[in-house]
């Protein structure tokens, strides 16, 4: 993914596959604002009115590490070395659906927990309707009710996801004491008392 042309052939191509503006969000690692904007530009080029106005944000295309299980591997056992210099006691580490599951399953077994999933209302999102009420932890993984919980994602864009699973890991019982991704393009350190980390730190220079 190189430039803006390739993001909005992207955002098109996801579209006629079916997923929802939140489902390009996440796969694109942008914001919402920013995955109905590629949308509109790529209806743009077909011959359609456009629906969105134009927005700044930054992507990350991490695929060079996603595609190689190796790069993974160590990537997971970089964000773990970071919990277990700032987090004890952990039994559960909660991957975000789709891209934080896979770099959540090297934490997990770095850090020796158990694993669960979560998916975050912004997959339900496709503009026409608003936000989704409410995301869902999946059945196929662990469970996080009464237990310490570690969170792991690949990026962070406004915060949102994030104060989303700590909401619901709460909800279900489970105790978040922290978070990790490997991308903080917001400069957070804490959402909901929940300390956040990250391995890279993206900090945009001028009038935002």
């Amino acid at each position: 993914m190189k430039n803006i042309d390739d993001l909005i052939e992207s955002a098109a191509e996801l579209t006629a596959s079916g997923q929802s503006k939140g489902e390009i969000a996440d796969e694109l690692n942008v914001s919402k604002r920013t995955a109905s904007w590629l949308v509109s530009r790529s209806q743009e080029a077909n011959g359609n009115s456009p629906t969105a106005t134009d927005t700044s944000d930054i992507h990350v295309d991490w695929s060079t590490i996603g595609k190689s299980h190796t790069s993974l591997f160590h990537v997971g056992k970089a964000m773990a070395g970071v919990l277990e210099e700032t987090t004890d006691d952990v039994t559960v580490t909660v991957g975000i659906e789709k891209a934080g599951v896979p770099l959540a399953t090297n934490v997990a077994q770095q850090l020796e927990t158990s694993l669960a999933a979560y998916a975050p209302a912004k997959h339900q999102w496709n503009d026409e309707g608003g936000d989704a009420t409410a995301g869902a932890f999946s059945r196929n993984f662990g469970s996080i009710a009464d237990e310490p919980c570690v969170i792991v994602d690949d990026t962070i864009t406004s915060g949102t996801t994030m104060r989303e699973t700590v909401e619901a890991i709460r909800n279900e019982g489970g105790n978040p004491v922290a978070g990790i991704v490997l991308v903080d393009k917001e400069g957070v350190d804490e959402i909901e008392g929940v300390p956040v980390y990250s391995l890279v730190e993206v900090i945009p220079v001028g009038e935002r």
